[in-house]
């Protein structure tokens, strides 16, 4: 581990450094101000460790600012050039060199725009297309971190109009997925093996991962990070933490025959875990091993019947 998580870094160089620096300068701007650290960096998330020191590794935070209506662009120059000024070492790390406007993932933004490039909302507000089609670590990235402060409330309000997928979505992106999940795994992963076709087996193998990875953190009603976070992420997880092993397993061994039966068990056991926590949850009505039909099971509870109607596979 790090000598200091990334995110407390970031706290205490707020806390220490950029704090003073808003009250001493910018009295009139922090009623309007949100201070906090989220978005991209393995830091936001807590998985940074000794390795995530070798880039993008430093003291920073970030200040989130209303449209120029409110804060104008010659204030908005003051405080990118007051915070492009605070000390570029502390407790033993340097901050990297940064233009006037700003750093890429710390310095000063506009909350419209941050949002904006994260999912293509200035507000937060998505209508069901774009719940659909919204990549999952992007809803991530707007929801992880820590706000420090925010005196007008505006990122908080949006983190918290994202922080829960809808309903209807989430079924539905379950449904695709427990689809490829039977698919690849329940199904193509054996056929690829009796065709003889070892690296097709393993590329079913992938996909089944994938998907299984993906129904897990639906089912825990959390987003899906970037996907070197994921089996990182999933350890955390309250609801089939204990997967990433087997799921590991079938990533890390070969398929010839020493090692195939037992895959095909790995796969098989990971399918009736994921079908018993649907039952649980009450997403299913079917009652058998086979992920496809418990897929066009969870399909047929969603409410929208337009939703509901379009190909199992639409979330994709």
């Amino acid at each position: 581990m790090p000598s200091i998580k990334g995110l407390d870094l970031g706290r205490d160089f707020f806390r220490e450094c950029g704090e003073p620096m808003l009250k001493e300068e910018f009295p009139d701007l922090i009623p309007h101000l949100c201070c906090g650290l989220f978005g991209s960096g393995s830091e936001c998330f807590g998985f940074d460790d000794d390795i995530s020191q070798d880039h993008d590794f430093e003291p920073g935070f970030c200040i989130f600012l209303p449209d120029e209506t409110v804060v104008d662009r010659k204030q908005a120059f003051r405080l990118e050039r007051a915070y492009a000024g605070l000390p570029r070492e502390f407790h033993g790390f340097r901050r990297s060199v940064m233009q006037p406007v700003g750093g890429a993932r710390h310095g000063v933004f506009r909350t419209s725009e941050f949002f904006y490039d994260k999912i293509g909302s200035t507000d937060g507000q998505l209508d069901r297309e774009a719940w659909l089609y919204v990549p999952e670590q992007s809803l991530a990235e707007c929801t992880n971190g820590e706000i420090f402060f925010d005196n007008p409330g505006t990122v908080t309000a949006i983190r918290s109009a994202l922080s829960k997928m809808p309903d209807d979505v989430r079924k539905k992106k379950l449904a695709a997925q427990l689809f490829l999940m039977a698919q690849s795994g329940q199904y193509n992963y054996g056929r690829c093996l009796r065709h003889g076709e070892s690296a097709a087996a393993q590329l079913a193998v992938c996909e089944f991962v994938k998907s299984t990875l993906s129904v897990i953190f639906l089912l825990n009603r959390t987003y899906q990070p970037y996907y070197k976070w994921t089996f990182r992420a999933l350890r955390s997880l309250p609801i089939l933490a204990e997967s990433g092993d087997r799921l590991a397993a079938l990533l890390e061994s070969g398929n010839g025959p020493d090692r195939s039966p037992e895959k095909i068990g790995l796969i098989e056991s990971l399918a009736q875990d994921v079908i018993d926590e649907l039952v649980r949850q009450d997403l299913t009505r079917a009652v058998c091993g086979d992920l496809e039909k418990h897929a066009y099971s969870v399909n047929d509870l969603i409410a929208d019947p337009d939703l509901r109607n379009r190909h199992i596979l639409a979330a994709l």
